[in-house]
């Protein structure tokens, strides 16, 4: 019963992990024209770019 406990512990640890990577921020619809996402992007505030260690894998 410990270990089955341990297991589930790191197994909702990692998935938790797993779930926070990423970029926060709305997604691009699909087909749309590069610049009418340059136009829904200069709409919102310009939120800064900070490198994570895992971007490379991306």
């Amino acid at each position: 019963m410990n270990t089955f406990v341990r297991m589930l512990a790191v197994t909702l640890a990692v998935g938790t992990l797993v779930a926070g990577c990423g970029r926060k921020g709305d997604l691009d619809p699909p087909n749309m024209p590069t610049d009418q996402q340059n136009k829904l992007s200069t709409k919102e505030q310009k939120v800064p770019d900070r490198p994570f260690v895992l971007d490379p894998l991306l």
